[in-house]
């Protein structure tokens, strides 16, 4: 009920219950998944939770040196700084805070929750620039997959893009379903390269158009309900 009513996300509702932080009707609920009604009165850190809150949906195209949280200790600027709303909306997982592009917020934790959730498996298309020219050896590793983090990471779709033999540097094009933190730039490092820029262009079926750095735009009610279909 947290995540559907656009208070959090999933994951941050399963952690403020665990952490006693939520009452129903006056008393403290510790059990995740625990059953509740349109009757109850659900509480968090002493505020009531509003059933019926619009949701909104919101993409953005995140300038460099900005991080994707809606607060930071450091006084650094957020992505929720730069949308014009009163509602507590929240970036759909996370950009370095060198990684520039596509990025979603939205203050519905359900919809969060089936973008980020690894079954699901959304594309996620980046383009790196790299210092470095990659090479059929490079490319061997790749279609076998590499392990990152004693994990293999298997790329949906790569394709070079430029190359600079000068500069020896190169633009490459990269599709994922992965969303572990860093996972482009450590792809990169386990082939020696160093990722110099990185940008999202496409989430899912979302595409950066015509935004400039530090412009968003709203979802349309299709591209709400396209993404939805994803789980």
């Amino acid at each position: 009920m947290i995540a559907e009513s656009g208070y959090t996300s999933r994951r941050k509702a399963e952690e403020l219950i665990l952490a006693g932080k939520v009452l129903v009707n006056g008393e403290i609920i510790t059990t995740l998944g625990f059953k509740v009604s349109d009757e109850d009165i659900i509480e968090i850190d002493g505020n009531i939770l509003n059933k019926n809150i619009k949701k909104e949906y919101y993409l953005l195209n995140k300038p460099r040196e900005v991080i994707c949280s809606v607060s930071d200790d450091k006084k650094r600027k957020t992505v929720v700084d730069l949308i014009d709303t009163n509602s507590r909306i929240y970036p759909v997982g996370r950009l370095d805070y060198d990684t520039t592009g596509l990025i979603i917020l939205t203050n519905d934790g359900n919809f969060a929750n089936i973008l980020m959730h690894p079954s699901h498996k959304v594309e996620k298309t980046y383009i790196a620039k790299i210092n470095g020219i990659l090479n059929e050896d490079d490319f061997k590793k790749i279609r076998k997959g590499i392990d990152i983090d004693k994990r293999v990471l298997k790329i949906k779709h790569m394709k070079v893009k430029e190359v600079d033999k000068k500069k020896n540097t190169s633009l490459v094009e990269i599709t994922i379903e992965e969303g572990r933190n860093h996972i482009v730039r450590k792809f990169f490092e386990a082939l020696h390269y160093d990722v110099l820029k990185l940008t999202r262009i496409k989430y899912a079926n979302l595409t950066l158009g015509n935004l400039k750095s530090g412009e968003y735009r709203e979802l349309s009610k299709d591209e709400v309900r396209y993404l939805y279909n994803l789980k």
